[in-house]
């Protein structure tokens, strides 16, 4: 019923896989999409792309999972991706889940938990030295006894 579009020579139209996402729009839903995502206007919904970027003048009011992330505008929500950053115009409400790499500029604007999800790697030797130090802490202190003097038992 769909063909692809094709130019006049009969060819497919080359497509990058990248969808924009208008100032002057707004949507009501969520947006699901294997390939990578600009969003300028306002999304009211859940984000489920590939590789997402949200301009100074982007606003999503919604969960957001991707890959990567790179946000400059507004988010009031949960983020979980691999690789997130931040720019310094980005005003963030919602707790970010990451698992690779987080990286904020100054001037940004985060209110909410901010936690790096373990992406199934083994305890480093660093991460069991502390373990270990923490398990120690909570040892029982000997109860103290009163000592009796030689001349005292008999």
């Amino acid at each position: 019923m769909f063909e692809t579009f094709r130019k006049e020579d009969g060819k497919k139209l080359n497509h990058s896989g990248r969808s924009h996402f208008g100032e002057t729009m707004q949507l009501e839903g969520d947006i699901r999409s294997t390939g990578s995502v600009d969003i300028a206007g306002l999304i009211n919904g859940n984000v489920f792309v590939s590789e997402l970027i949200i301009s100074e003048t982007g606003s999503v009011r919604g969960f957001i999972e991707s890959e990567s992330i790179e946000i400059n505008g507004h988010v009031e929500g949960k983020i979980s991706a691999d690789s997130i950053i931040v720019g310094k115009n980005a005003v963030i409400k919602g707790d970010i889940f990451f698992k690779n790499t987080l990286k904020t500029e100054e001037g940004a604007d985060i209110d909410g938990y901010i936690k790096r999800m373990s992406n199934g790697k083994k305890n480093t030797e660093e991460d069991i030295a502390i373990e270990e130090i923490v398990e120690k802490e909570k040892t029982i202190k000997p109860k103290i006894v009163p000592v009796t003097t030689h001349k005292e038992a008999v």
